[in-house]
């Protein structure tokens, strides 16, 4: 049985027994919470080691126009992801798919105060590093891992090399540990899920905001591919934008089938190479740094899933907060590329960073793997259009330019 199909059955059984069986759901909180716990406890790695990779990895290009060309890139696959969450949040903001939940906030989320602005800054520098990385304090460890990133790249080149492949396999023994723990999800997922339906006053309003939220990201994620993404390619770089989208429908159907970035890589490239006519130097940078770093779709689905945890605890997200949800959300999908149930994951940090119950994640997780599918074509066929658009910025004619 795949992976996503226990998931299912293990959150409609907690489900079944928080809505039936409420008093026998608070023996399930344990396992519950040591689910969570796991699944906190390998974030701060992952999220240090694999911005400081892709940080690394772009401050080490050395030729003159792949640097010009990594530099558009990054810009790009930032502004796109900036739109994506800037969409969600507007549409979550305006259908409002959490309110008349009435979940109850645990207790050790009362009261908690959103920090001033000089709080966080001095928050993001911190006295102890160790102390930060302990305390799943997310902003040092997003700026440890960009300085360091930055610092090591400075270092001779052979030695800096060594370092950055030493720390490379601590993150893909981090994966295999990710792997691990999300094999429990089931279970893990399923007492949460009891737990928070067994609280809540209405299962039934729950299930109709579920509807609501998988809703929204989808309406997010179609503007985004259908709209924005379009728009980019037809104003910016001149070209046809449905040409393109035609030339990349074999590569949106294995991106939405197998909801993985990294299996859609050769597709990608083959499509963008022989359809479009982008050059190999571009397509052979742009597409796999793209499947690394250019997370729109999760960018997206992370700033609604979080707001929407917000409206069903009935907490009134400040802006400051709501800020930080869409900072904290970008830079967290940059750091999930490789991660299996990469937004279950990396949502744990955002509620975090937005002083929300991390319980919130078994919320949205029953309905992920529909979501996921769709995320995951969203990201590839944005790494197709910043392909172009690179390719248009240094000059070259493809077979989709504007007649």
């Amino acid at each position: 049985m795949q992976q996503y199909s226990k998931i299912l059955i293990g959150v409609a059984a907690g489900a079944t027994i928080g809505v039936f069986l409420p008093d026998a759901a608070q023996y399930l909180d344990f396992i519950g919470t040591l689910f969570l716990n796991a699944l906190q406890m390998i974030v701060v790695p992952i999220v240090l080691l694999s911005l400081f990779k892709s940080v690394f990895s772009l401050a080490t290009t050395g030729d003159k126009n792949l640097g010009r060309v990594a530099r558009r890139t990054t810009v790009l696959y930032l502004l796109t992801m900036t739109i994506a969450i800037l969409t969600g949040l507007s549409l979550v903001l305006l259908l409002a798919p959490g309110v008349n939940c009435n979940l109850t906030l645990p207790t050790d989320n009362i009261g908690v105060q959103f920090l001033a602005p000089q709080d966080i800054l001095l928050r993001t520098v911190p006295r102890n590093i160790f102390a930060a990385l302990a305390d799943n304090n997310t902003l040092p460890v997003i700026l440890i891992a960009v300085v360091g990133g930055l610092a090591l790249a400075s270092q001779q080149a052979d030695k800096a090399r060594q370092v950055a492949d030493f720390l490379s396999t601590i993150l893909d023994t981090t994966y295999t540990l990710t792997d691990w723990i999300l094999r429990l999800a089931p279970y893990g997922l399923s007492a949460v899920v009891a737990v928070q339906f067994a609280k809540a006053s209405g299962s039934l309003s729950l299930l109709s905001a579920l509807a609501m939220y998988l809703l929204t990201v989808f309406l997010g994620l179609a503007i985004h591919t259908f709209l924005w993404l379009p728009l980019l390619l037809r104003f910016v770089a001149n070209v046809n934008p449905w040409r393109h989208l035609r030339n990349m429908r074999d590569v949106l159907l294995v991106a939405f089938s197998t909801a993985s970035t990294a299996a859609t890589i050769p597709y990608s490239l083959r499509a963008v190479s022989q359809k479009d006519g982008v050059s190999s130097k571009i397509t052979d940078f742009v597409i796999p740094l793209g499947a690394t770093v250019n997370m729109a779709g999760c960018a997206l689905l992370e700033c609604v899933a979080v707001v929407f945890v917000a409206q069903a605890y009935g907490v009134n997200l400040s802006l400051l907060q709501t800020v930080s949800i869409c900072i904290t959300s970008l830079l967290c999908a940059i750091g999930s590329a490789g991660i299996p149930m990469a937004a279950l994951v990396m949502m744990t940090v955002v509620l975090s960073a937005a002083g929300l119950p991390v319980e919130g994640v078994a919320l949205v997780a029953g309905v992920d793997r529909v979501a996921d599918m769709m995320r995951t074509a969203v990201n590839v066929y944005g790494d197709t259009c910043v392909a172009v658009l690179v390719a248009k910025q240094e000059g070259e004619s493809l077979s989709i330019d504007k007649s």
